[in-house]
């Protein structure tokens, strides 16, 4: 089972609450994992618990705007406009580590344009330097902390972490400096889809921690990529529990059976292999049938060929709203209600819960998310979901309640609250109170960790996932356009039969003239090859292939290795090699 998040909280809840609680199975996920599971894994390992210490609220105050692996002018472009107006202060700055020259970086201050896949030795190296300079925080590192010994003793020289990258010691040594002041460090998907994923947002988050930026104005802020990624996070039951509640901790497990009236034996014993994984399963006939809400695989994940060819020997049902290549293959189709014909609630990147109402009502023929997923839990296990009909907040309030408690209390926010106030940001335990900075208070620091306090890692670069060679001498990254959203389904043209724009550096599309015939070429990986139209572009680097991530066909092309911590595919870099289309 693939969940979305597109989906509602109360949707995601109930997915959650029939594939684990009704099916029992290990085997369910959220196309959420393919864009934010290294930040989420991150999160954890550093602080105990999900999501972004700051708010919007703190934008305005920080000095050092630091985005990193991420565009969002083009991404998030209301978030965006607080952030430039910020930068635009007389003392603030806006700082872009980026192998391209984005939109984003064309607004920089400064621009670090390190080599495809080199950011988590950049952020060492940029530590490293920070200890050669005596620029730490000495006294939060002390008080609020631990690990620092060990990670200073893993750090690389400045030296060799500016030649891995590509970058000048100059250029970490202004990175250093910048990050001194009040830092707000945003990331998004350069980091997060990456085998070092996890290990290169963790890296960001000690920049934070040796500097003191985890407070009011400062901070990591990793960017989500979907309308309800946060709230997909929270209740979804895919990496964790309801509320951020641990998987396997005996207690949490209980709560969760005794709130879902079932056996706790039903429960799966952890929380399954990730997206990628579940492919690999499904091409091993381990579980016979997929059911995707939301998602749309075929396209969305790498190596997609392959994907493709498993989703089709698979008995496959496609719950969506839109006719989307997986769609297509589908042995069943479930009519799904559109975004503006669902109520429901949603959580945002800085953790506010609001709500959702349908601006007009569905065809007869379709039902929202939540009626399907409750019609099915009712042949399954007729006590799983209330009868005759199950209302949006009447889910809430179950997940309301078993959230009390925990890190992600959201015990405070009753569908009436939301009415009055309209928005409320998590954690709120009581009906007056509402979340700010986290982990933060006028008495200092506090960590849901064993200790305490907030840990330092110890990560290190270990390469490529996929390193160029003689037959496949270019690196392939794919990015976003200003005109669409992930694949695409509502926003392309319904003609897709049209080749994607491949943006290579005018020096690239000459060394391989001999590949190019009348402006397109064939873009070619070691799992599968792509016609593709050329645009010659300075702002892409030297032996680089950038490819929109909206196009059907460019994950054709792409790695299907995964982060080990986060199961976060690689998206980000593979070698490709240019052919002239005659000989694909």
């Amino acid at each position: 089972m693939l969940g979305s998040g597109q989906q509602t909280n109360e949707a995601a809840y109930a997915l959650g609450k029939l594939a684990r609680g009704g099916f029992g199975t290990r085997y369910y996920d959220a196309n959420t994992t393919l864009c934010m599971a290294s930040a989420v894994t991150a999160y954890y390992q550093a602080f105990g618990s999900d999501a972004p210490p700051p708010t919007y609220d703190d934008i305005p105050h920080a000095k050092t705007h630091l985005v990193w692996g991420a565009n969002p002018s083009v991404a998030h472009p209301v978030l965006y406009r607080w952030i430039v107006d910020s930068a635009a202060e007389a003392d603030s700055q806006l700082i872009v580590v980026d192998p391209v020259a984005t939109e984003t970086a064309a607004d920089a201050d400064y621009h670090v344009q390190l080599e495809p896949g080199t950011d988590l030795a950049f952020a060492r190296g940029v530590l490293s330097q920070l200890i050669e300079a005596d620029a730490l925080d000495e006294s939060f590192i002390a008080e609020a902390t631990v690990g620092f010994e060990d990670l200073r003793t893993t750090l690389p020289s400045v030296e060799d972490a500016a030649s891995t990258a590509g970058v000048s010691v100059e250029t970490v040594e202004s990175v250093a400096t910048a990050v001194r002041e009040p830092t707000l460090a945003y990331w998004g998907m350069g980091v997060n889809q990456s085998v070092q994923g996890t290990g290169t947002a963790r890296a960001l988050i000690d920049l934070c921690l040796a500097t003191g930026n985890l407070r009011p104005g400062s901070g990591p802020f990793s960017l989500t990529g979907q309308a309800n990624s946060m709230g997909t996070r929270l209740c979804s039951s895919k990496g964790t529990w309801p509320s951020h509640r641990p998987f396997g901790a005996p207690e949490h497990r209980d709560a969760v059976a005794e709130t879902w009236n079932i056996p706790v034996t039903r429960l799966p014993d952890d929380p399954g292999p990730g997206p990628v994984g579940i492919v690999d399963a499904l091409a091993e006939g381990t579980p016979e049938i997929c059911w995707t809400v939301a998602t749309n695989p075929v396209v969305g994940m790498p190596d997609a060929d392959r994907v493709k060819e498993i989703l089709s020997e698979t008995f496959l049902v496609v719950q969506d709203a839109f006719m989307t290549e997986t769609a297509e293959l589908a042995d069943v189709v479930l009519p799904a209600a559109t975004w503006g014909e669902s109520e429901g609630t949603v959580i945002n990147m800085e953790r506010t819960v609001s709500r959702v109402r349908p601006a007009t009502d569905p065809l007869p023929s379709v039902r929202q998310d939540i009626d399907i997923i409750t019609a099915i839990g009712h042949r399954l296990d007729s006590d799983l979901f209330e009868r005759p009909a199950t209302e949006p907040e009447s889910i809430y309030e179950e997940l309301r309640k078993l959230t009390a408690g925990t890190p992600a209390d959201i015990a405070g926010i009753t569908y009436e609250r939301l009415d009055s106030d309209l928005a409320v940001r998590w954690p709120a335990p009581h009906s007056g109170s509402q979340g700010g900075y986290r982990y933060h208070t006028e008495d200092g620091w506090t960590f849901p960790t064993e200790s305490g306090c907030a840990r330092f890692s110890t990560a290190r670069h270990g390469g490529l996932a996929e390193p160029t060679d003689e037959q496949f001498p270019l690196t392939l990254t794919t990015g976003r356009r200003p005109d669409a959203y992930n694949t695409a389904v509502r926003s392309r043209s319904t003609d897709t039969d049209g080749p994607p724009v491949a943006r290579i550096h005018p020096e690239t599309v000459m060394a391989h003239s001999e590949a190019i015939d009348r402006q397109r070429t064939v873009v070619a990986s070691r799992r599968s090859s792509i016609r593709v139209s050329i645009q010659a572009d300075e702002t892409v680097p030297e032996g680089v292939v950038w490819l929109p991530i909206h196009h059907p066909r460019v994950n054709e092309l792409t790695i299907s290795l995964v982060d080990p911590e986060s199961s976060e595919p690689n998206f980000k870099q593979c070698a490709v090699t240019l052919r002239r289309p005659a000989d694909r």
